[in-house]
């Protein structure tokens, strides 16, 4: 049940992001090139981290907005990104979600990671597999050949550039295609669903791939940093998201 009001606050917290495509927005920079925020991204914050207090009290909360970046600690704690895309947010791209992870010794609970736009709520129990809207869902089983893969890089993050640049060339001779989603979230969840084989970027943030990363582990994928180590839920580090056989071919292709 707790998992269920999770979700119910998620929802209606994605029927705020969609209100606001109504208004005029209002963009701040934050540091870095084409790095924005928006009185929305601080206005869905503010709504989860009140609502999701009341189910946990005693959690503390991780979120990108306003200096929460807190501990994890061994109690409870949310990890939230109340826009995941707030550049495709900005330009009305309709590829943005609302994801929030749920941890308790510093491991992953619970993750939902929803799209308001078309009401896919990805989500995730540890133990109890990976769901997109209620159904099971599970990573390709086929390798790069036969599969898409997604890949990101943030402008405001130009030291990787010629790097993420390079690893997407051979990814993209080895795959059917590449493609670059502007929502890290959202991408990782695709690779639970089978949509992709691959998700790659090569520095994002805890809020950027907690929930997800749960679920794509649920999907019956792989989940590790670009050099094959351990994700971190505390501090950034590269994603490498994917379907098992595609997470060995797209791993050797990446150490070439």
């Amino acid at each position: 049940m707790l998992y269920d009001e999770i979700m119910k606050i998620v929802t209606l917290a994605g029927e705020l992001m969609l209100q606001a495509q109504d208004e005029e927005l209002t963009v701040f920079d934050k540091e870095g090139t084409a790095n924005f925020v928006t009185k929305h991204d601080k206005e869905i914050q503010f709504y989860l981290i009140q609502n999701l207090r009341q189910l946990i009290p005693e959690a503390t909360f991780l979120a990108e907005e306003d200096g929460m970046q807190q501990e994890l600690g061994d109690g409870y704690c949310f990890i939230i990104d109340p826009i995941d895309g707030t550049t495709n947010f900005i330009f009305d791209y309709k590829h943005s979600c609302i994801s929030v992870g749920l941890t308790k010794f510093g491991r992953m609970l619970f993750g939902c990671v929803y799209n308001p736009y078309t009401r896919e709520m990805y989500s995730a129990v540890k133990g109890e597999g990976a769901k997109l809207n209620g159904k099971e869902i599970h990573c390709s089983d086929k390798g790069l050949a036969d599969n898409l893969v997604a890949f990101g890089t943030a402008r405001y993050q130009t030291e990787d550039t010629d790097r993420i640049f390079d690893y997407a060339k051979k990814l993209y001779l080895n795959s059917l295609g590449i493609r670059a989603g502007g929502s890290a979230a959202l991408d990782i969840c695709r690779v639970a669903s089978g949509a992709n084989g691959v998700y790659l970027e090569l520095m994002l943030y805890p809020w950027d791939y907690a929930a997800a990363s749960l679920i794509v582990m649920e999907a019956g994928g792989f989940i590790s940093t670009a050099e094959g180590g351990m994700i971190t839920l505390d501090q950034p580090c590269s994603i490498l998201a994917a379907g098992r056989q595609c997470w060995k071919e797209a791993s050797q292709l990446l150490s070439e």
